[in-house]
């Protein structure tokens, strides 16, 4: 059965790569063993990661995720490649659908098709990494001749990250692991039957197939503004379709509904004072350090494995908001 424990995302919210080496060496050392990194709009997922595996390879990385769109099946197979290189078994590559915005608006790819583009871009992986020769004509990619010099010698796992019902029984099934976020953990019990459904199809073990969770750890003193900028968040998330039509499958679309009709209408303030308390409070990890962790058991007790928290502050200062990351870095660092 995979271990319960908890990770960190890389990069460290507002602190330079360059900076990064000494916190990863703090973080190996503080009992964390898993850094996951992200990637919106900040830094590329696979950078820190090659970074850190050459900092801490004792450490495992993954990233969570990158997208299906943006980087051509060869591309994304050579990147994972060479990192994996670097610390061999030591890396999980990350696959998602990304969002319209991350695919369509900044990267100018058609966002269509979306399942199924996973599901040919897993096929053709997987192959490419087992030194085939791909030759694939799909509903959304042909490849044609493409065979990579250096193959990984280990295997490399694929998780495939998953929000509602269909797309959580496809990485149970298809995936090696599944990634998911932006829930709170009174919804983990859903999410966790709909994956485990998909895993025992795929003639798999649910009790050793892994579940990771990025949650966010919310750093700053409770206040107005605090309080605004957090309601901002769950508007600009939670009317992502994607994001909206996952909490309506977990049973949250009645109070919802009316941050969603504000927003369509587009009264932006209006949806943020529609913001419902329980999403705040599901979602957003905050107070004691010894709350933070109660909030954190919630998703181990329903059934994620890895927690891999983002640390967040609004501090304008640097040095303050770096201080602050690195203070609950410590306080919620493996017991």
């Amino acid at each position: 059965m995979p271990e319960k424990r908890p990770a960190i995302t890389l990069p460290i919210e507002g602190v330079p790569l360059s900076e990064h080496p000494d916190i990863l060496r703090e973080a190996r050392d503080l009992g964390y063993r898993d850094l996951w990194s992200m990637e919106i709009v900040g830094v590329d997922g696979f950078t820190p990661l090659a970074q850190a595996a050459m900092v801490v390879p004792e450490m495992r990385i993954g990233i969570a995720i990158a997208n299906v769109f943006s980087r051509g099946p060869a591309t994304l197979a050579m990147q994972a490649c060479a990192v994996n290189e670097l610390n061999p078994g030591k890396f999980t590559l990350g696959i998602g659908m990304g969002s319209p915005a991350t695919v369509e608006a900044w990267n100018g790819v058609p966002y269509r098709n979306l399942k199924k583009r996973m599901e040919e871009y897993l096929e053709i992986l997987r192959r490419a990494f087992a030194g085939e020769r791909v030759d694939f004509e799909g509903e959304t990619v042909t490849i044609k001749g493409l065979r990579l010099e250096r193959p990984p010698e280990n295997e490399i796992p694929i998780y495939v990250a998953a929000l509602r019902e269909k797309m959580l029984h496809f990485a149970g099934e298809k995936g090696d692991g599944m990634i998911t976020n932006w829930f709170g953990p009174e919804g983990v019990p859903q999410v966790i039957n709909a994956l485990h459904g998909g895993v025992r199809a795929g003639g798999k073990d649910p009790a050793s197939y892994e579940s990771v969770a990025r949650v966010m750890v919310i750093l700053d003193e409770p206040s107005e503004a605090q309080e605004t900028f957090l309601r901002r968040t769950v508007t600009s998330y939670l009317n992502v379709p994607a994001y909206a039509n996952f909490h309506r499958w977990l049973g949250a679309g009645e109070e919802l509904q009316p941050m969603w009709d504000a927003w369509a209408a587009g009264d932006r303030k209006a949806a943020v004072a529609a913001v419902p308390q329980s999403i705040l409070d599901g979602v957003f990890i905050r107070g004691t350090v010894e709350e933070r962790r109660a909030h954190v058991q919630r998703y181990y007790d329903g059934g994620i494995d890895v927690a891999v928290y983002y640390f967040v502050s609004n501090n304008p200062d640097p040095a303050a908001r770096k201080a602050l990351i690195l203070q609950a870095m410590r306080d919620m660092a493996p017991r």
